[in-house]
């Protein structure tokens, strides 16, 4: 699959993926950008709480956000693919101006909702400037390569890794989520040597990367973003090593993003920018 395409004159929306765990009660910076993104006061957000089987999920997300001051917010479950053909569904998720997927199990998303009309209208909506953002498992989702699962570690292991479509936002980029604290340097590594096209993200909890519609990722949260560039590895040993084993890589790239840095997805340069941080 492919983004849908922006129209002249317009700008694809903001794309947002969290690393989970984002702060949600005293001070939930990310969560009230998004808001402020989706409109302010004005906004009207779908939460999207298929990747949960939690049913508390939804109607928490709908306080949250609430509170945050947006105008309305709804949460719209799919259980069954028949529910995505649902027309009233359809029509209330093209009436948000925010749409938000929430974490759980990544691979919900891709068998409940990718290929419906759903999927294709949350891509549409991106493309003519509606702000989506997803957290955990929902970010794993916004790209249209998925880590659907793999294992933990920092180095790259033949086999490791499966890959699955996902609603395909962007190909720029794969997703990987609570980074530093589950160990996934590895995982996102083998996931990148498949095809180094992408350019690896990987998230840290309560950390998000807000991707303008330039392509300039932009950090937010108390954590950090973990950069894999492979667009210039000199080697890989991914087409002729043994399944289970460690693949070299020579020449890969990698930064570590904090607040007020960026990286630019098309140029691949990353700045420092003003870290909000002061010293001590």
């Amino acid at each position: 699959m492919c983004a849908s395409k922006v129209a002249e004159g317009k700008q694809r929306g903001w794309i947002i993926p969290i690393g989970g765990a984002e702060e949600k009660e005293n001070a939930p910076q990310i969560l009230n950008r998004f808001v402020q993104l989706a409109g302010g006061r004005q906004a009207d957000i779908v939460v999207i709480p298929t990747a949960s089987q939690m049913r508390s999920t939804g109607p928490r997300y709908e306080r949250i956000f609430g509170e945050l001051g947006a105008a309305r917010v709804t949460a719209l479950d799919f259980d069954t693919r028949r529910d995505c053909d649902e027309p009233g569904r359809l029509e209330r998720l093209q009436q948000a101006t925010g749409i938000f997927f929430t974490g759980g199990n990544q691979l919900r998303l891709g068998t409940l909702i990718g290929g419906t009309p759903i999927a294709k209208a949350v891509r549409v909506m991106n493309a003519a400037g509606v702000p989506v953002a997803g957290t955990s498992a929902g970010a794993a989702f916004i790209s249209e390569h998925m880590i659907a699962f793999g294992d933990e570690g920092s180095t790259p292991i033949a086999g490791s890794v499966r890959l699955a479509a996902g609603l395909g936002l962007t190909n720029r980029f794969i997703i990987d989520q609570h980074f530093r604290q589950r160990d996934r340097l590895g995982r996102l590594l083998t996931a990148l040597a498949y095809n180094p096209f992408a350019v690896g993200i990987g998230l840290d909890e309560d950390t998000a990367a807000f991707i303008a519609p330039d392509n300039t990722v932009h950090v937010e949260g108390s954590g950090g973003i973990t950069v894999v560039d492979a667009a210039e590895v000199q080697f890989s040993s991914m087409d002729t090593v043994n399944e289970g084993r460690p693949v070299c890589l020579l020449g890969v790239k990698l930064h570590i993003l904090t607040q007020g840095a960026t990286f630019n997805l098309h140029t691949r340069l990353a700045d420092a920018g003003v870290l909000h941080e002061p010293k001590r």
